[in-house]
């Protein structure tokens, strides 16, 4: 239940929702357009070399632009980005469309396309730093990548099944101009979406003469954790790309099942990668994200390992599928804990870097697969493959370290765990308890005043806090109650937003925590029925104190 309402959150969110909305629609085109290129430039009677080297020469603009493409996200606005890329591969699109009508040179289609795989590089970094300045919270961070990875794959499944039928009804140029509307449609959908609030706020509260801090200072303190993420998504790209080519090999040479158990192979892939996709998003609500990181990666390598030991093509579906969820759970796991660590500020060029790396090794691993396949047969090589994933998955986890399972203070540790916030996720509580104010009081000390505003939540850490209430005006003031440690007071005035109702006074010297109002009342706000349950817990006291027992 906790993570269907982490995801209703999600589609809550009218931005994010857009988003990934639009976006979905636009991958659908995107797969539709691949499959219908490579066809069309099959048919233009070119060797198999040549058709290789036109689907390899689609990764070159990745590895050369990413980097490029991360320093433009982290300067400009990444909506506008993303707006004028996709109206860009939208008229590019409509060019192909035509070409394609005419019967137009294959080498200028070719030449488009590698065009628009330029402008396509300028994508994850913008998106993978723009949608964390569209949640509310954190706790909508990695069911946000975890939905966005599962409209991905459902994509991936839904284009080329558009595209075959497009294609066996013989209008190739029809997937080409479905492309060209989609990139219309999302670029609507971004048209409407806020400007990078957060990055505005952020250039803001820089006064004009102080210098923006170096990319180097920037990520020095988080080179721990992006060294351990490097790790992994290095040898996750070189394994990638070495199970999209072995996969011809495994279905034909291993398993002898023909075109056939291709097809299948690949249905696999598209099929473990949802369900993985769809199992990530309870697993970034954790409070531990190592966890979670090591089972992705483990489940990946294993999964490798089964495709190449499975004798039978059943076994070796369920094998790719299996591999593939792993897969899945990784790459969300990583990104969630990237985003969560690494600085606004130069999260573009990360992303950009971190990409480069990738697809370089992407490129690697399809380049190397079938060479050492050869020499080794295709069994041993996913054997070699599998072992390499898992040991670079175990490795990496250790070095991301306490950025995957971060601590909290004693005090901020009894804070995420107050009866109170049963069935709040870990992150909602651990993004709330890093706001957290610890506050000394001494005797006599008056915390919160019956009548003044309400400004905030307290939980007491040490000591004794004493509840009075004025009934009347000019009244005396009656005793309520005794808070002692790990009680909390200042919710109601926050959930009523009313004055105090009550003055909590300290008995003698105290330690308090408090939370400013808003935070409160967005942690509150995420999870169904807290609300309600505060004000019950206090109504049980008034109605055993015989009075209105409400601490502000």
């Amino acid at each position: 239940m906790g993570s269907l309402a982490s995801y209703r959150r999600v589609f809550a969110n009218p931005a994010l929702a857009r988003l990934m909305i639009g976006e979905f629609v636009s991958s659908i085109g995107d797969w539709l357009y691949l499959v219908a290129l490579l066809v069309l430039v099959y048919r233009a009677g070119v060797s198999p070399v040549v058709l290789g080297i036109v689907g390899a020469a689609r990764i070159v603009p990745y590895i050369l632009l990413s980097v490029p493409a991360g320093i433009a996200a982290d300067r400009y606005d990444r909506r506008l980005i993303l707006i004028v890329t996709d109206v860009a591969r939208g008229v590019i699109m409509v060019v192909l469309t035509a070409l394609a009508v005419v019967d137009g040179p294959i080498i200028a289609i070719v030449a488009l396309s590698l065009l628009a795989a330029c402008f396509s590089a300028f994508f994850s970094p913008a998106i993978g730093s723009l949608i964390p300045t569209l949640v509310r919270d954190e706790s909508e961070l990695g069911p946000a990548n975890a939905a966005w990875s599962s409209l991905d794959n459902l994509a991936f499944i839904i284009g080329p099944a558009v595209a075959a039928i497009l294609i066996a009804v013989g209008s190739i140029p029809l997937a080409f101009f479905l492309n060209a509307i989609s990139f219309g449609i999302v670029a609507a959908v971004l048209w409407r979406l806020p400007r990078d609030p957060d990055r505005g706020r952020a250039r803001e509260a820089v006064a004009p003469e102080a210098p923006r801090p170096s990319f180097r200072d920037a990520v020095r303190p988080v080179i721990r954790p992006l060294s351990g993420l490097g790790l992994i998504n290095l040898v996750d790209g070189f394994v990638s790309g070495g199970l999209a080519v072995l996969t011809v090999v495994i279905a034909i040479e291993v398993l002898g099942s023909g075109d056939a158990g291709t097809g299948w192979l690949n249905a696999a892939i598209g099929l473990g990668g949802l369900i993985g996709a769809v199992l990530a998003g309870p697993m970034t609500l954790r409070r531990r994200l190592d966890i979670p990181l090591a089972v992705g990666g483990v489940t990946l390598g294993v999964g490798v390992i089964l495709v190449g030991q499975s004798g039978v093509l059943l076994a070796a579906i369920a094998a790719m599928a299996v591999a593939t969820a792993g897969m899945l759970v990784l790459e969300v796991v990583a990104t969630t804990i990237f985003q969560r660590e690494v600085p606004d500020a130069i999260r573009g060029r990360t992303i950009g870097a971190m990409d480069t790396v990738t697809v370089s090794a992407y490129a690697l691993g399809a380049f190397l697969a079938p060479i050492l396949a050869s020499i080794l047969t295709p069994v041993v090589v996913l054997l070699g493959f599998g072992v390499a994933m898992v040991a670079a998955t175990l490795i990496g986890t250790i070095v991301v370290g306490r950025s995957a399972a971060p601590t909290l203070d004693p005090g901020a540790e009894r804070f995420v765990r107050l009866p109170v916030f049963d069935g709040l996720s870990p992150a909602s509580l651990e993004q709330a308890a890093g706001h957290l104010t610890r506050i000394r009081v001494g005797a006599g000390e008056v915390v919160v005043r019956q009548g003044e505003p309400a400004d905030r939540f307290f939980h007491v850490l040490d000591g004794a806090f004493e509840v009075t209430q004025v009934k009347d005006p000019g009244g005396a003031p009656r005793f309520l109650r005794t808070l002692g440690a790990d009680d909390v007071f200042g919710e109601i005035g926050l959930l009523r937003a009313v004055p105090r109702t009550a003055t909590v006074t300290a008995a003698g010297e105290g330690v308090l925590l408090a939370l400013d109002g808003h935070r409160f009342l967005e942690l509150v706000s995420a999870g169904p029925g807290l609300t309600s349950r505060l004000l019950d817990t206090h109504r049980g006291a008034a109605a055993r104190l015989d009075a209105p027992a409400e601490e502000g």
